[in-house]
């Protein structure tokens, strides 16, 4: 399909961050920093998983697919956000901001099933601990991992096909820092309610039963934590899941509040606010999240590091 025969546009404006031009500079560095933060921190996890063989496990195998999926979705928006910074060029070409768009929310959809597949594998650990290693096999991970590129590849690809058969007529100008969506079908001068049809029923195969059989894993995990009778053993319990309910809490308290507790239309500078947060500052805090808080990938950095210093002796 040639995306640009579907539109009388041939690009479209991103307006970017709400900041006056004086301070697009010291934005600029802040979010360099922040996605090269975000860039290495994440390779590191994923280095870190490679290298020490007491991190081959479930956990740190959907771990590793994570720090990798963080990566991708913030090279999605980030880069050319500060592209547009530096040259003060706001232009994305129409195939462009399609394909943007697409890479944006299947890596967010993935986002998702993983964050499940690792409550699961939490609730599996907990409540029946005497059969992890039976049901969290080699096999079942591999396939919860596949299954969630397929799902979010399917969503992802529904919904830019549908973008793609739109027109937009005149206004060319997306009030944000990437080719959203939502933004997107409000420029355009087609009929969008098949496309707002598929947004309804994908948001709730992608976002709201992901983060039901989320909750529902932490209820039998604290139902389960509650019978301990030990505080050290309620510790032990929590200090497996801890690291991964920050990251849920974080991510899904961001994107419940931008998708479902919307803000008006003259609200659009807190919604930019809102995207910011989800996608850039929750790739940034996964690292530091996973390793400040977790024995294991602590002892595996030591490890690395130790071993960069005997070999620079």
């Amino acid at each position: 399909m040639r995306l640009e025969n579907q539109s009388s546009v041939s690009e479209f404006l991103l307006l970017g961050l709400p900041i006056r031009p004086e301070q697009h500079s010291v934005f600029f560095s802040l979010f360099l920093g922040m996605y090269l933060t975000t860039v290495l921190g994440n390779l590191l996890i994923i280095l870190l998983i490679r290298l020490d063989s007491r991190l081959h496990t479930p956990m740190y195998f959907f771990l590793s697919h994570l720090a990798l999926t963080d990566v991708s979705f913030s090279s999605v928006t980030v880069p050319k956000m500060l592209i547009n910074m530096h040259f003060q060029d706001q232009s994305i070409p129409y195939a462009g901001c399609v394909t943007q768009t697409y890479f944006f929310i299947f890596f967010t959809d993935l986002d998702n099933f993983l964050l499940t597949s690792m409550a699961y594998d939490r609730y599996v650990a907990i409540c029946h601990p005497l059969r992890y290693t039976t049901i969290m096999r080699e096999g079942v991970c591999i396939l919860l991992v596949a299954v969630s590129w397929i799902l979010s590849c399917a969503s992802a690809l529904s919904h830019t096909l549908l973008l793609a058969q739109l027109s937009f007529c005149v206004d060319n100008a997306v009030p944000h820092f990437f080719c959203d969506l939502g933004v997107l079908l409000k420029l355009s001068c087609s009929d969008t309610s098949l496309n707002e049809l598929v947004i309804f029923t994908a948001g709730v195969v992608v976002i709201t039963l992901p983060l039901t059989c989320i909750l529902i894993s932490y209820g039998h995990i604290g139902a389960t934590i509650l019978k301990v009778p030990s505080a050290r053993g309620i510790f032990k319990a929590l200090s497996t899941c801890g690291s991964h309910l920050s990251v849920v809490s974080l991510y899904y308290g961001a994107v419940i509040g931008l998708y479902f507790f919307p803000l008006s239309s003259s609200s659009s500078d807190k919604n930019i606010i809102t995207s910011v947060m989800y996608t850039v500052v929750t790739p940034l805090l996964n690292p530091f999240i996973y390793s400040l808080r977790n024995r294991d990938m602590k002892g595996a950095l030591e490890k690395l590091f130790n071993r960069a210093m005997v070999l620079c002796q």
